[in-house]
């Protein structure tokens, strides 16, 4: 469980003057400035709950998961995580988290993974029967039973990032930070990497706080999420209530026996709108509550091969929030 109360993070900045003379004034005389990285969170994750963290660049993603982590230490506020206190970076504390961040890599580069597991393996202690049974499940698992003599440095991005999850949660952790785990892998590696923590959180129930870019990310792996802005959550509930509240309406997809047929503007439609013609398929935008009723509509007025319907992107949606100024209603 993790608990955090009034949590602020405030950092020092050396803000230089403009221009050679302005460079030269601060060798001197510097000027410095606050910087509020976090401004009095509060957030509670109950045990086996994983959580999306969502934010632009700089809102205070990584900043709240390296305090939750232990790496930082908050300049004010409470935080327990399984009723430690994290800065203090007791063993006891340290054997239940993993930090994995896609942007740092924790093992060696010039080792293959088996003898980094093999170093894990001693630091944290764990019994050899247990370690070759795990180990053997988390590769296979993976994918990467074949690559586990392979120098890191020769595998491939996305073989490295499952790896480095592997090396994560040998020891079986109970809480786990993942810091944008999927950046910069192609669609296949990104697809692989969410399934197997999807299917590890269901059978091990560690709890999980997830930040990413990558809004199939949040939308396939977390229920819950929180959007940060500017170090201060704006919004903390479920993601099925910010779709149902936020996108208030649907996109038909209609692909039509005409490839070439055009909805006139005399053509008007009483429960949609007509979007546009995209290569044969004609899009309609519908309120949620109509999209029945319009979808009856179109069925009967136009030659239909195909109907789809369409929820509106995720990614969209959440950053449209993040633009509005005011706090939202979970």
């Amino acid at each position: 469980m993790i608990q955090i109360e009034n949590l602020y993070k405030t950092f020092r900045i050396h803000r230089k003057a403009p221009g050679f003379v302005g460079s030269l004034k601060s060798l001197v005389y510097r000027q410095w400035e606050d910087r509020h990285a976090l401004k009095g969170v509060n957030l509670t994750v109950q045990p086996g709950e994983i959580l999306g963290l969502v934010g632009a660049n700089g809102a205070g993603k990584t900043t709240l998961v390296k305090i939750l982590a232990g790496v930082v230490r908050p300049s004010s506020g409470r935080v327990q995580v399984n009723n430690l206190n994290p800065w203090d970076r007791k063993n006891s504390f340290r054997r239940q988290i993993s930090l994995i961040m896609g942007q740092k890599a924790q093992l060696w580069w010039d080792l293959p993974a088996a003898d980094c597991f093999l170093l894990l393996k001693e630091i944290y202690q764990i019994e050899e029967g247990e370690y070759q049974k795990y180990l053997g499940f988390l590769s296979e698992t993976l994918g990467v039973s074949g690559l586990l003599d392979v120098q890191i440095r020769r595998l491939s991005l996305g073989e490295r990032m499952k790896m480095e999850l592997i090396a994560a949660l040998l020891h079986k952790p109970r809480v786990v930070f993942l810091d944008e785990p999927t950046i910069g892998l192609d669609l296949t590696a990104q697809k692989a990497i969410r399934k197997f923590i999807l299917d590890y959180q269901r059978e091990y129930q560690p709890t999980m706080i997830l930040t990413s870019h990558y809004m199939e990310d949040i939308e396939q792996l977390c229920p819950r999420i929180v959007i940060i802005r500017e170090g201060q959550f704006v919004y903390d509930g479920q993601l099925k209530h910010v779709m149902s509240k936020f996108a208030d309406h649907k996109v038909l997809a209609v692909t039509v026996e005409d490839p070439q047929l055009v909805v006139d503007a005399g053509m008007e439609f009483k429960n949609s709108v007509y979007l546009e013609n995209k290569e044969g398929v004609l899009r309609f935008r519908a309120e949620r509550q109509a999209v029945a009723s319009a979808a009856a509509e179109i069925l009967g007025r136009l030659p239909v091969k195909d109907i789809s319907i369409e929820e509106l992107d995720i990614g969209h949606i959440i950053e449209a929030l993040m633009r509005r100024q005011e706090r939202l209603a979970p």
